[in-house]
């Protein structure tokens, strides 16, 4: 018999089939336990939401085991209950009724349904509103009531699934500070959280643990531990600190070459996949660099002076380490003397260094290869779309062919004609055309 509340035992999704069938995530290990408020952060593809949803019973794995308080879990998790991003209110039914819909799916009494839901509304801050429809509501009064109905099952464990993303600043705020007062306070029976985020500093702000994820495929490389006490501040120190070692552990370290370029599809190792990032983009932060201090700086810090979320921030820093523009070790970024003369290079020559690194790149050599291989050096967009789902979901197959094509186009190595979505080898015939 297990003591923890919750226990996911070597756990692998996989969608798909036949050859096309990839892998989402991959023996994943993970605890919680009762008092435990856990965070899961990682790149967007990286399968948080898929583990989200085996752990409440929604979808079920194709390898491993979750155990719920040492029992196997089989169908839904009756013990948990899932807030998504979106708010999921049934637009005809009042604030009131919206609430009343999940103890009516537990067969609660009518009239115990709404003494229910009016207390439930009431420690969310929406008494007064119980008549209201969800269209007079703002987005942030909007998710406080599917916080309510979450919570009024009265879930052990309750799991948030980018509940706070969809919401303005300030509504996000507010409403992360109630759930935590809430929950610190011990106002409501949930034994544990749950949370899926792409905001590191909403990890670091709520969670007491951060379990941090990496993709293709999606796998556990990093539990870590909040040693701070509640209500934190983001401005101490130890927060700053805490943060940065998090953003370390997400951003990692720059490995030797042959290790940091990975391999290409079809070949023995992980295939690298191009960062989902425009080459204006990295162009703006490698200028950044260059105009900062020592060319040096907190890979945390780039949120807050770049204006950029925190996934935006990981890819282009992945971008840039793997361009040999930047090296990242502890969290910070520095600007290697390649990404110096880059920055301060004009067009035709920012073209040229591009064109030399990209070609490096195992994804782009393939590409080439592929191209090279075909009759008359032309290729059907969708060939090699086809050829990345063998590596690829087809949403991220399709944006590795996006990113390939606009790096390639930028690079003068490729042309590609938007009517017959058709790829060539850039020549002096192409870019007259």
């Amino acid at each position: 018999m297990t003591g923890h509340l919750l226990e996911l035992k070597g756990i692998t999704q996989k969608y798909g089939r036949g050859e096309r069938r990839f892998t989402a995530v991959e023996n994943v290990n993970l605890a919680i336990d009762e008092g435990e408020f856990v965070a899961l952060i990682g790149p967007s593809g990286c399968g948080k939401s898929t583990l989200l949803r085996i752990v409440t019973g929604l979808n079920q794995p194709v390898e491993g085991q979750v155990l719920y308080r040492g029992e196997l879990l089989d169908g839904v998790n009756p013990h948990a209950t899932i807030v998504f991003q979106t708010f999921a209110l049934f637009p005809w039914l009042t604030v009131q009724q919206n609430v009343e819909v999940a103890l009516k799916a537990r067969g609660m009494p009518p009239n115990l349904r709404t003494v229910r839901s009016i207390d439930l509304l009431d420690m969310v801050g929406l008494d007064g509103f119980e008549t209201a429809f969800p269209r007079e509501l703002s987005g942030g009064m909007r998710q406080k009531v599917g916080f309510a109905r979450a919570m009024a099952v009265e879930p052990e464990l309750l799991c948030l699934d980018e509940a706070f993303s969809a919401l303005d600043v300030l509504s996000a705020e507010s409403l992360r500070g109630e759930l935590l007062e809430l929950w610190t306070g011990g106002a409501i029976p949930t034994k544990a959280i749950l949370m899926v985020t792409h905001n590191i500093e909403e990890a670091v702000l709520m969670a007491d643990r951060v379990v941090v994820m990496d993709k293709q495929p999606g796998r556990v490389i990093a539990d870590q531990k909040i040693p701070l006490a509640h209500p934190r501040q983001r401005k101490s120190p130890e927060f700053l600190d805490v943060l940065d070692r998090v953003y370390a552990l997400l951003a990692g370290q720059t490995q030797p070459e042959h290790i940091e370029l990975g391999t290409a599809p079809g070949e023995a190792g992980r295939t690298r996949a191009l960062p989902d990032i425009s080459v204006g983009e990295l162009a703006g932060l490698l200028e950044f660099l260059d105009e900062t201090p020592n060319d040096r700086i907190d890979v945390y810090r780039l949120e807050q002076e770049l204006n950029l979320g925190a996934t935006e921030v990981l890819q282009l820093t992945e971008a840039a380490e793997l361009l040999g523009f930047a090296t990242i070790a502890k969290g910070d970024i520095t600007l290697t003397p390649l990404g110096e003369t880059f920055a301060e290079a004009r067009i035709l020559a920012r073209k040229e260094i591009f064109a030399t690194r990209i070609r490096r790149l195992p994804m782009f050599r393939w590409v080439l290869a592929m191209l090279d291989a075909a009759d008359k050096a032309q290729l059907d967009r969708d060939v090699l779309r086809l050829a990345l789902e063998l590596e690829f979901s087809p949403e991220d197959a399709a944006r590795q062919v996006d990113l390939a094509i606009d790096w390639g186009r930028y690079a003068e190595l490729l042309a590609y004609d938007d009517n017959t979505e058709t790829l060539y080898r850039e020549t002096a015939e192409t870019v007259a055309g």
